[in-house]
C-alpha cells in the first residue's frame, strides 16, 4: 500500500469535460480508467503535460469529489481522521531519486484519509487507490517507527481482548475478511513466548483491504461500499491510534503534526 499534498481543488471550469459521469460520489467514469491506462503506456512528463486538462478534469476532480464528500460524513463514524483534497489526495508525480523505475509519473489516483494530529503516514487511516486494472480499498498501519510498533505492542499486550472482539465483528469480516500484515516470525523480544497475545505480538504491520477490477470505481455501489467498510474498519484504526496519540502527548513520538488542517 502506497499508506505521500496536492495543488488545490481543480477548477470547476473543467465539469464540462466530465459529462455523463455516473451519479455515485466521485464520478469515475470511463475516461478516468482510460486516462490512466494510456499514462501506464506513454509514462512521460511530456505526454502528461500535454494532457493535463484530461487528468484534471476525468482524474482529479472526480476524486476531489469524492474526498469532499467523505469529509462531510467522516465526523459520523471517524473524527480523528482527516478529509480534504489538499492533505488526502497524492500528487501524481514520483520521487525517482533512489528508485530504480525512473518512470516520473503514478500510474494511479489514491487518497489517504489521516489522523489529524499523527504524521501523515505515521498513523493509521483510511485509504484508497485507483489504478489501470484495480481499486485497492482499505487502511490501517502501513509502516510504523520502531518507537511506535513497541508502544503498539505494548497496548496490545494490555489490550489484546478487545483487538481480537474488533477483528471478529461481523462487519469487520464482512468488510475485509482477516487482519493482514507483515509478521515476526517469533515473539517479539521483551515478551512471553506464552503471552496470550503471542500471535498479535507478531504484527509488524496492521492492515485490512479489498481489492476489485478497477471498473468497479464506475458501478454505482461504489461509494456507498467505501463507507460501509471504511465504517466497519474505524474501531480498529482507533484502536491503533489510541497509543500513538498517547505518545505524542506524553513527548515520547516527539511533536504534533499540524499540516493536516
Amino acid at each position: 500500500m502506497s499508506i505521500s499534498r496536492v495543488m488545490p481543488m481543480t477548477q470547476r471550469a473543467h465539469q464540462p469535460a466530465s459529462a455523463g459521469r455516473s451519479s455515485c460520489a466521485g464520478g469515475f467514469t470511463k475516461q478516468t480508467l482510460a486516462f490512466l491506462r494510456a499514462l501506464d503506456r506513454h509514462n512521460t512528463r511530456e505526454w502528461f503535460h500535454a494532457r493535463k486538462d484530461r487528468y484534471l478534469a476525468d482524474v482529479r476532480a472526480p476524486m476531489v469529489e469524492l474526498v469532499e464528500r467523505l469529509g462531510a460524513e467522516l465526523p459520523a463514524f471517524a473524527p480523528d481522521l482527516v478529509a480534504n483534497p489538499r492533505t488526502s489526495i497524492y500528487r501524481p508525480y514520483r520521487d525517482t531519486r533512489f528508485a530504480s523505475d525512473k518512470a516520473p509519473l503514478k500510474t494511479n489516483v489514491a487518497a489517504v484519509f489521516p489522523h489529524r494530529l499523527l504524521p501523515k503516514h505515521e498513523g493509521a487511516g483510511f485509504y484508497l487507490e485507483i489504478a489501470p486494472r484495480h481499486v485497492w480499498y482499505g487502511g490501517g498501519l502501513y509502516m510504523p517507527t520502531s518507537p511506535q510498533l513497541h508502544l503498539l505492542r505494548e497496548h496490545i499486550a494490555a489490550n489484546y481482548r478487545r483487538l481480537a472482539r474488533l477483528v471478529s465483528s461481523p462487519a469487520f469480516k464482512r468488510a475485509f475478511g482477516t487482519l493482514e500484515g507483515d509478521r515476526l516470525q517469533r515473539v517479539p523480544r521483551g515478551f512471553a513466548k506464552d503471552h496470550p497475545a503471542a500471535e498479535w505480538l507478531k504484527y509488524r504491520q496492521f492492515l485490512a483491504f479489498r481489492e476489485r477490477p478497477a471498473e468497479f470505481a464506475l458501478s454505482p455501489g461504489f461509494y456507498r461500499t467505501l463507507v460501509a467498510s471504511w465504517r466497519a474498519m474505524a474501531p480498529l484504526v482507533a484502536f491503533l491510534n489510541e497509543p500513538l496519540v498517547a505518545g505524542l502527548k506524553s513527548g515520547a513520538l516527539g511533536s504534533a503534526w499540524t499540516g493536516a488542517d
